[in-house]
């Protein structure tokens, strides 16, 4: 093993972001590093138990600790005897944080004094297939629900032209797609000079980098497609038709109480004029179960938003309160009564899921190859296993002749 092993938990960007600390710890093939997540408590939990899975696995390896759940709760990871370092989400920037160190430390100062856009932001991270590019880091909103920004800090950018620069050698070593990530993408820019929107950068990043075949988002917030952004994603062919909204419920009281900045209405209407348009497009959407307050009543708006906004990949999870935040001092909803909310959930964008599988029969896809062998993603990020072996990170043609559970089948053209 040449480098560190690394345990990444949680979010594309935490993806991006363990690359980068791969090359910064090249060389130590004595550590483990697990890049936490804080989002919900399950995934605290998942980190405390990757620790100690990996620490039993290499009882010999150094073990460091980092990631937003580190960054939030230093003290609590530092306790666990099989941690040797807590680093915090700036430290694990800085190549001094891996060096060898006789004494256990905890190594996290404030994220929120984090102004500075360091370079690591646009380092990516590649699989043979798919490039994620980090383009902002940090969220200036305050969600009833959320931690994140404690463990991220202060929204702020990458410049465009580090941006472009990144995609461009990316192509250049033979990516076909690339998705813009961060941890609220579609703040991007007015920490920048000019103020340019994400639908600039995008814009630029076409321009400038003809060669790249496929370009998506990792998620977005639907009051922030403006114009531009609107136009790009509904007329830009290399734009792929796949958007995942951070839409979080359909009720207008619990949003206001999650303090969202979007009506249902808003977040029916933006889908409507996408789909008017670009009828392809396929709808992902964040939804929580079991928020706060939430009655009967509410729960059954936000069931009724699966279909109102043809949500065909639905990522449900139920509420689970987290220390520090707002909502955890609100009523809570019991929880056997969100789980049952967050199933009926589930049940409904499975089946709107598979509708809209069934209805890609007949169609010609142009797939990713990402696994080997045959297994990839459509433009509509719909899965597609293919009839034949094909090479790992190459777009093929393909025409859909079935379904097999929640994935596609295609005979390779």
């Amino acid at each position: 093993m040449s480098g560190p092993e690394i345990v990444t938990l949680g979010c594309r960007l935490n993806a991006a972001e363990s690359e980068a600390m791969r090359a910064l710890a090249a060389g130590a093939h004595d550590l483990i590093i697990v890049n936490s997540c804080a989002v919900t408590n399950e995934a605290v939990k998942q980190t405390r138990q990757a620790i100690r899975r990996a620490k039993r696995a290499r009882p010999d390896a150094r073990l460091f600790v980092t990631g937003c759940a580190a960054q939030v709760e230093p003290q609590r990871f530092a306790a666990m005897a099989e941690v040797d370092r807590v680093l915090g989400n700036r430290e694990k920037f800085e190549a001094a944080s891996f060096a060898r160190s006789g004494a256990a430390d905890i190594r996290v100062s404030d994220i929120m004094a984090v102004r500075e856009t360091a370079p690591h932001l646009v380092a990516g991270f590649a699989e043979r297939s798919r490039a994620f590019v980090e383009v902002q880091n940090g969220c200036d909103h305050r969600c009833t629900f959320c931690i994140i920004p404690f463990g991220r800090g202060n929204s702020r950018s990458v410049p465009a032209g580090l941006v472009v620069d990144r995609v461009k050698a990316l192509v250049d070593d033979g990516i076909e797609e690339v998705v813009l990530t961060g941890v609220d993408v579609t703040s991007y820019g007015p920490d920048l000079p000019g103020a340019p929107s994400l639908g600039l950068l995008i814009e630029r990043i076409l321009r400038h980098v003809p060669a790249l075949p496929r370009l998506r988002l990792s998620s977005l917030d639907c009051i922030e497609i403006d114009a531009r952004l609107f136009e790009i994603i509904t007329g830009e062919p290399r734009f792929m038709p796949h958007l995942h909204m951070s839409f979080q419920a359909g009720d207008d009281l619990v949003l206001k109480r999650m303090k969202r900045r979007h009506s249902r209405a808003a977040a029916i209407e933006i889908v409507q004029r996408l789909k008017a348009v670009r009828p392809e497009i396929a709808i992902g959407a964040d939804l929580i179960a079991g928020f706060p307050t939430e009655s009967d009543a509410m729960a059954e708006n936000s069931l009724r938003l699966i279909d109102e906004c043809d949500i065909v990949m639905a990522h449900v999870f139920p509420y689970s309160p987290k220390q520090g935040t707002p909502a955890a001092r609100m009523p809570q909803v019991p929880p056997p009564v969100a789980r049952e909310r967050a199933r009926r959930l589930r049940e409904a964008g499975g089946r709107r899921k598979a509708a809209w599988l069934r209805s890609l029969i007949g169609s010609r896809q142009r797939v990713l190859v990402e696994r080997p062998g045959d297994c990839g993603h459509g433009e509509s990020f719909a899965p597609v296993r293919l009839d034949r072996t094909c090479a790992v990170g190459k777009t093929v043609e393909a025409v859909i002749t079935s379904v097999d559970g929640e994935v596609l089948v295609g005979e390779k053209i």
